[in-house]
């Protein structure tokens, strides 16, 4: 299957794009097709083998419109944009339609509020003249607007009339009769019948057929600047690309065209300049702001090796970067397209809508000329029956029907792609509002993904804390276990050496032991120690606390007895808890799915609340419990990290990927979230739910305004009330119908996520209590209270840092801060601050800090 999108021109409402999809819809080789008059854009999923992409242009057009192929970024091409020169053309007939408008009000209302009028004008003896002028001044607004015409009575001819057929047939209706008046006035005054002429002299219908014009371009006018607002989102995105790259060529800096940068190209970036393509860092380290892709402000600091992505700013730094992917192939161009694509694609909603405008447009036709019928028939003239018909016709046009949902979905999805939220479909959008329950993938998206060392408990008086730490780094650097690699970090971020292993060896399941100073020792789970007959029988009350924290243990041996314990815990994100409180906030069931030990689960849903959990399932299994759910008649949300979760993404009714950016991740899920923060799965389900709401809102006035309108239009309240419309007051009303419904989605742009987010600094371990116990197993309660009670009666010092630019700076102040014995240290980013707790002194503290490369302005 052919993927394709199209620009189509002239359609001018829902009617028009019904028809298109119809006709596209019959073609053999057809499989999907979706019409968006917001966009004037049509998206086609056909088999090349039964059908061509010039067979579908052909058969747009012998529908009556023009079309031809598009890329996703065809409004960044070089000149003036279509809708920009739409709006360009809009305003000049509207000048030129006042211009005449204005002078022809005044010469055919002007009289009945007693304004002066040229003498060859006034009096029924100057009748013809009268209205000969009205003529002459209608006919430059025709020509001018003439589009109305050419579309409107191509469409009728082709048995679909729309939008402009209405108008079309209600004007020319107009003119037609104030020509028809004025021979009759003509022949009233060549044979002395003054009757006659004073009852067509008053029955003109020049200047409303210029007003209809005049009004429904106006309308038009000030619909297309609201509509290219709802698409300011997708316009500040195409803005933030860079236009020029800096690459090496032949040993040489030469500044190009970023459309010439190619796959494999070295690319210079100085602090300040936009990164051009994707790729990763040869040379040098900088502070990248990436918040035109994942909306976090921060700049993340990034070394050599590390990926990078075009349209971010490199904030601090020169880099030379090797380009692997440019033009629609980076990470930015491939979100825009997802934006364009969901601003352009149908929410199931509107197909409601698409049915009723397929019937409407030749249902008021008929309704005009019943009216017209049934008026006559009562008895009245022919005058006021051809004004009920008019009216009729152009009070009851269908735009605001067609816009009722685009203009909602492109501002909804807009407004996601602003904060990091990228929705791929109007299906996924109006899909998600329904959500009854959301299940979450642990790894990754509850918890940080990364195990990290939350525990250091001695259990052997006899051996010090720094001893365990350097016989732990000695055993795991030779160890390929993830847990090593926790356990690695802790060691060199307090600054430990490793003590020198040999005759290692990596026990498969169990653990690791080798020789350090000639003593044999072990490290790993529990069953190592019994298959080595070492007792733990000292220990297990430890082992049990630790187990039901959620974490998992390394015990450390040597060939008598247990002497230390580490536990190592995969720590839950700041945003985690709040974000499961606001989801059943909202009546949102929340599920953890998880392959990993139920008491290890478990821990983790006391912490962040979560109200059921399903754990030690297979990856190929968590498809089959979405299933499960989805049998109970739930509508399910599955958020993971689009790999591992991609089966139960595609098989969730919402599949959301979260902390990707990643070709996987976009392909498997309906909804990504670029930031790796729950809360945003939260702002998506509540932005669903403001999407919808406003396109209830839009289809519920469309359809009152018709349902009011059309009756009042016909002349049903004259006979009790005296009350009827003009054609010109029905013009202007059709034309507030549509910019209601437009306005209103554009409210969608101050869209605000429900609730608060808690803001939380740093990660929280399972447990409470994150700090690193040296803790006897014996009297573990004992030390936590005395140690608690030690914090309070230390001292705290408050030092001034500059220097500190994101978090990579915040975690090298803490290092150096907390590698004395005893000192405890909270960095804040924001302040520029260290709020250090210890005994160390404060000369050595400034000394450290500044050694780290950073400026100490003040010590409190």
């Amino acid at each position: 299957m052919t993927k394709e999108e199209y620009s189509v021109t002239g359609m001018t409402c829902s009617a028009c794009s019904s028809r298109v999809e119809k006709c596209i819809a019959k073609l053999n080789g057809i499989e999907k097709v979706s019409v968006n008059l917001l966009t004037n854009s049509m998206r086609v999923e056909y088999d090349e083998s039964l059908l061509t992409g010039q067979q579908i242009v052909d058969a747009v057009v012998k529908a009556g419109y023009g079309a031809a192929s598009k890329t996703a970024h065809a409004e960044t091409a070089r000149g003036m944009k279509p809708v920009e020169e739409e709006q360009r053309h809009m305003k000049e007939r509207l000048i030129i339609s006042f211009f005449f408008l204005i002078p022809l009000m005044y010469i055919s209302m002007g009289h009945m509020i007693g304004l002066p009028m040229p003498g060859f004008l006034s009096g029924i003896e100057n009748g013809v003249s009268f209205a000969f002028t009205q003529l002459l001044l209608c006919i430059p607004v025709i020509l001018v607007n003439r589009k109305y015409y050419t579309k409107g009575f191509q469409t009728l001819a082709h048995l679909a009339p729309n939008m402009d057929s209405l108008i079309a047939v209600g004007s020319s209706a107009s003119l037609i009769y104030g020509i028809f008046a004025i021979y009759r006035m003509s022949y009233g005054l060549g044979h002395g019948n003054t009757e006659l002429v004073e009852r067509y002299y008053h029955d003109l219908y020049f200047e409303s057929a210029a007003m209809i014009l005049t009004l429904i371009t106006l309308g038009k006018f000030l619909e297309a600047r609201s509509k290219g607002k709802t698409g300011e989102a997708i316009k500040k995105l195409m803005d933030l690309a860079p236009k020029t790259a800096c690459v090496e060529r032949d040993g040489q800096e030469v500044p190009v065209p970023v459309e010439q940068v190619v796959t494999g190209d070295v690319i210079i970036v100085r602090p300040g300049e936009a990164i051009p393509a994707d790729g990763y860092i040869l040379e040098g380290s900088a502070g990248i702001d990436e918040s035109a892709i994942t909306g976090e402000s921060i700049p993340v600091q990034k070394q050599a090796g590390e990926k990078v992505i075009a349209a971010t700013i490199n904030k601090t730094g020169y880099i030379r970067i090797k380009a692997t992917g440019v033009g629609e192939e980076t990470t930015f161009s491939r979100i825009i397209k997802l934006v364009e694509e969901a601003s352009s694609s149908k929410a199931p909603i509107a197909k409601m809508a698409d049915r009723i405008a397929g019937f409407f447009v030749p249902a008021v036709m008929g309704i005009a000329l019943l009216t017209m019928g049934v008026w006559l028939l009562c008895g009245a003239d022919f005058e006021f029956a051809l004004s009920c018909g008019i009216c009729v016709l152009v009070i009851s046009c269908p735009c605001a029907l067609g816009l009722a949902t685009p203009v909602a979905i492109m501002a909804g999805t807009g407004k996601g792609a602003e904060n990091g939220i990228l929705i791929k479909s109007g299906e996924a959008l109006e899909t998600a509002h329904n959500i009854q329950c959301v299940v979450l993938d642990k790894t990754g998206t509850i918890t940080e993904g990364r195990p990290t060392v939350t525990d250091v408990v001695m259990t052997d008086p006899a051996i010090a804390r720094q001893e365990l730490l350097e016989i732990a780094f000695g055993l795991e650097e030779k160890s390929e276990h993830p847990l090593a690699e926790a356990i690695i970090a802790f060691a060199k971020e307090n600054r430990v050496r490793p003590a020198l292993v040999q005759s290692f060896e990596a026990i498969p399941g169990k653990g690791v032991k080798g020789t350090v100073k000639g003593n044999v020792y072990l490290a790993g789970n529990l069953r190592m120690m019994e298959e080595a007959n070492i007792s733990t029988s000292g220990v297990e009350s430890v082992l049990d606390h630790l187990a039901d924290d959620g974490k998992t243990t390394m015990l450390f041996a040597d060939d008598t007895h247990v002497f230390g314990i580490i536990g190592v815990a995969d720590v839950i994100k700041p945003t985690s808890a709040e974000a499961v409180r606001q989801l059943k906030k909202q009546g949102i069931d929340v599920i953890m799915l998880t392959g990993d030990r139920y008491r290890t689960a478990r821990a983790i849903q006391r912490e962040t609340q979560i109200d059921s959990v399903i754990a030690e399932v297979l990856p190929r299994d968590k498809e089959i419990e979405i299933a499960k759910l989805q049998e109970q008649g739930k509508v399910v949300a599955m958020i993971g990290d689009g790999i591992n979760d991609a089966p139960a993404l595609a098989r969730a009714d919402v599949g959301i990927a979260i902390g990707a950016g990643t070709d996987v991740a976009i392909e498997s899920a309906d909804i990504v979230l670029l930031k790796n923060d729950l809360q945003d799965a939260v702002t998506a389900i509540g932005l669903s739910k403001a999407v919808i709401r406003n396109i209830k809102q839009n289809l519920f006035w469309a359809f009152f305004y018709n349902t009011l309108g059309i009756p009042v239009a016909a002349g049903v309240l004259y006979p009790t009330l005296g009350l009827k419309l003009n054609p010109m007051i029905s013009a202007a009303a059709m034309s507030m119908s549509s910019i209601f419904v437009v306005t209103n989605a554009l409210r969608l742009r101050n869209f605000k996520a429900p609730g608060t987010q808690t803001k939380v600094t740093g990660t929280q371990p399972f447990s409470s209590q994150t700090e690193d116990r040296e803790q006897n197993c014996d009297d573990m309660t004992e030390k936590k209270d005395n140690t608690i009670k030690a914090k309070e009666n230390t001292t705290m010092i408050t030092m001034k840092i500059n220097g500190m630019m994101c978090p990579h700076c915040q975690a090298a102040v803490k290092k150096a801060l907390e590698a004395f014995p005893g000192v405890t240290a909270d960095v804040n980013l924001e302040e520029k601050a260290a709020y250090i707790t210890g005994d160390a002194d404060k000369d050595a503290l400034v000394k450290a800090v500044m050694d780290a490369g950073y400026e100490v302005t003040a010590v409190e």
